[in-house]
């Protein structure tokens, strides 16, 4: 299991997305979605900042084992926050996605993803679309069509190996697919990654039950022309880095 290490913060290469010293705990409870409370070791009991806007499905029962990080800062009022979870005592899921861009990018510029090779530049949070929008990772080369990638993270797991998206009603993820759509529909190459942040998923499928919308939406961007990639991160006792690519499947069905 991850243990702590020393490393400059979130420092990649290679590939690899450098942890930072972790903490270990035991949760309490989360709560008000960015805050949650965490037992340590010796006793004590902390708040720490919770970043992640979804329902967290299956990643936060109490007493499940965590990892926080100390972020201590005189502009934040919290001085953890909270990265990794153990799920069912036995699954790792990175619960921080704000890194799931992060670790595309490495990937990307490693080389670590087939089907996003080839390349000269990749550029983060440009403008795009009709919704005034920001993509994510947008990938640029010489004589090809320019490449707009949004990332999503996917940690909830429901049955043996099988993974869904989103794990809470997404409006901004109605919005996202609509602007790949258009990108797609005027020539460009859009494609929606999911970052599998969870070691116990094997298959990801939208999850309709949750947001019906959303898998609706799913399936005009993939008429449309809009690429749906699944790669299951891998972890190790230092780092984390996007691994193989695993099935995506519009329905359980398929």
């Amino acid at each position: 299991m991850i243990k702590p290490v020393s490393n400059l913060g979130y420092a990649g290469g290679a590939g690899f997305l450098n942890l930072p010293d972790l903490i270990e705990g035991r949760l309490i409870r989360r709560y008000k979605r960015f805050l949650a409370d965490i037992l340590l070791p010796d006793g004590t009991e902390v708040t720490v900042h919770c970043p992640n806007t979804g329902s967290m499905k299956n990643c936060a029962e109490p007493d499940s084992r965590v990892w926080i990080r100390d972020v201590a800062s005189p502009k934040r009022k919290l001085s953890y926050r909270w990265e990794l979870v153990e799920v069912e005592g036995q699954f790792l899921a990175c619960i921080n996605t704000g890194l799931a861009n992060h670790l595309v990018k490495e990937a990307i510029e490693s080389d670590h993803i087939p089907s996003l090779t080839g390349y000269s530049d990749i550029h983060t949070e440009r403008p795009y679309g009709e919704e005034k929008s920001r993509i994510d990772l947008l990938l640029t080369g010489k004589d090809r069509p320019d490449c707009y990638v949004e990332v999503k993270n996917v940690t909830l797991l429901d049955g043996v190996g099988q993974g869904y998206f989103p794990d809470a009603v997404t409006a901004r993820g109605r919005k996202h697919l609509r602007e790949l759509i258009y990108v797609a529909r005027r020539g460009d190459r859009a494609v929606l990654f999911f970052n599998v942040a969870h070691s116990g998923i094997s298959r990801v499928a939208p999850a309709s039950a949750i947001d019906p919308d959303y898998a609706a939406t799913l399936a005009e961007a993939i008429d449309t022309g809009v690429e749906v990639l699944a790669h299951q991160v891998d972890f190790s006792s230092h780092a984390m880095r996007v691994g193989v690519e695993i099935p995506f499947v519009l329905s359980l069905d398929n």
